[in-house]
């Protein structure tokens, strides 16, 4: 029997007390200049720190002017276009190519590559009876409440588990990077089990397989899966690991690593802050809007009917009643957002393979309208255009994903960035005593601001 907790008639009043002496006018935030979740008010964030991991432009200047461009992103300098057109071009994985590149600010050589891809298989393994003893146990409906409890349950098995010297965080985040998949997919299935009353069935990692073909392995009962699911889970993962530091998550991580704490707790504060909808919940958000609209519209067609729909969404008659239209718009992109663009094409391609060309039609439609209605409805202070979370949903709802497993998905590509942004906080406040060995780029360092991508 579930322990049951209720809100007592007491709670309410002290409750009310509370709103009652905790209310702050809202004109003060205005005249004394204060940032509201570390954004002003014509949307820009604050500058809060440096990192040379990855950069987001969205605006550049023009004859003086700040002017919106197309959006771009660079990990560790490197476009993120070329990047992607690289290994998928080379019919090659990109995602722990691209974990070697945010971790030591280069593209790794053959060999180094081939080392690293080793070295992540060896730490693709849980303690003894962890999935025992741990993940089965109490199972939570919510999976990254399941991920972050199982992060701070492997700092007991770890008997270095406080050191903060560079290379025990790095083996640290190495492991967490390389078992991230199986703690998220595991948890899936105790809960699909005790939960839900369906089969369990726990397969191992393959050593051989890349970290996208064994999220899939260790998915599905059959194991199989076919050459254009794991490509574009590989893609998802890479457009996914970082994101320019200044998000909610690797924010935190950055707060939280200043402390001097320990890896576990630091990212398991990281996974507490993606957990919320505002960050890695807005996937789910979009899947959840066009289901709504699928029963609210007749004719998925008809672009005056599906126009109607949008500009009901803003007028918060429609879907959650929160005015918004998910997906579309970001916190720093305006014209474009560059994931999404390298995305939708194959996008369109797994669509084809799964005879979904309706479902890719209807969000292409979408995106296509969106930015008008929205400009026809909201003043905006800058443009609006579909970004990754747009179609993330209908990519992980093709793959057979489970909606639970959305945001450990996400988690399980941006455990690289925040490992990434924990090492590069330790080194640059000098909580741990730096080794000759760790190279400084001449690079300019990109300005730390916080966002909610």
């Amino acid at each position: 029997m579930a322990y049951k907790l209720s809100i007592t008639p007491g709670i309410e009043r002290l409750t009310e007390v509370c709103l009652e002496n905790s209310r702050i006018n809202a004109d003060l935030y205005k005249e004394l200049d204060i940032k509201r979740g570390l954004r002003d008010i014509n949307g820009a964030g604050v500058r809060a720190g440096l990192t040379k991991i990855s950069t987001i432009n969205s605006f550049k200047m023009v004859d003086g002017v700040k002017t919106p461009c197309e959006g771009e992103l660079y990990y560790r300098g490197i476009d993120i276009h070329e990047l992607t057109d690289g290994f998928i071009g080379e019919k090659r994985f990109g995602f722990e190519e691209m974990t070697y590149l945010l971790l030591y600010g280069k593209l790794p050589t053959e060999v180094e590559l081939t080392d690293f891809i080793k070295e992540l298989a060896h730490q693709r393994a849980l303690p003894r009876n962890f999935v025992r003893d741990v993940i089965m146990k109490a199972p939570s409906k919510d999976m990254m409440n399941t991920l972050a409890r199982s992060v701070l349950t492997l700092y007991s098995y770890d008997s270095l588990a406080d050191d903060i010297s560079l290379s025990n965080v790095m083996r640290q985040c190495l492991n967490l990077i390389a078992v991230f998949p199986m703690l998220s997919v595991y948890g899936y299935h105790a809960h699909n089990h005790y939960n839900n009353g369906k089969s369990l069935y726990i397969h191992h990692p393959e050593k051989s397989l890349s970290t996208a073909e064994n999220i899939l392995r260790l998915l599905r009962p059959d194991k199989k899966y076919t050459s254009i699911e794991a490509t574009v889970l590989d893609l998802a993962l890479v457009l996914h690991m970082e994101h320019g530091g200044g998000n909610n998550s690797t924010f935190t991580t950055h707060v939280v690593t200043s402390s001097g704490t320990d890896t576990y707790s630091a990212i398991a504060a990281a996974l507490g802050s993606l957990k919320g909808p505002k960050h890695g919940g807005a996937n789910i958000k979009v899947m959840g809007m066009f289901e709504d609209l699928k029963k609210n519209v007749k004719d998925l067609k008809d672009e005056e009917e599906v126009g109607l729909y949008l500009r009901k969404l803003l007028h918060k008659e429609a879907f959650d009643k929160k005015g918004l239209i998910y997906g579309m718009g970001h916190a720093v992109y305006s014209i474009s957002d560059p994931r999404a663009n390298i995305f939708k094409g194959y996008v369109e391609r797994l669509a084809k393979s799964k005879g979904n060309d309706a479902d890719y039609a209807l969000y292409s439609m979408v995106e296509r309208l969106a930015p008008k209605i929205i400009g026809e409805e909201r003043h905006i202070y800058k443009g609006v255009s579909a970004n990754i979370d747009f179609y993330s949903g209908l990519v992980y709802h093709m793959l057979g994903l489970p909606p639970e497993l959305y945001t450990p998905i996400f988690a399980c590509a941006r455990i690289t960035g925040w490992s990434a942004h924990r090492l590069e906080e330790l080194i640059n406040t000098d909580k741990i005593i730096r080794p000759a060995y760790v190279s400084v780029q001449d690079t300019k360092p990109y300005v730390l601001m916080k966002d909610r991508s």
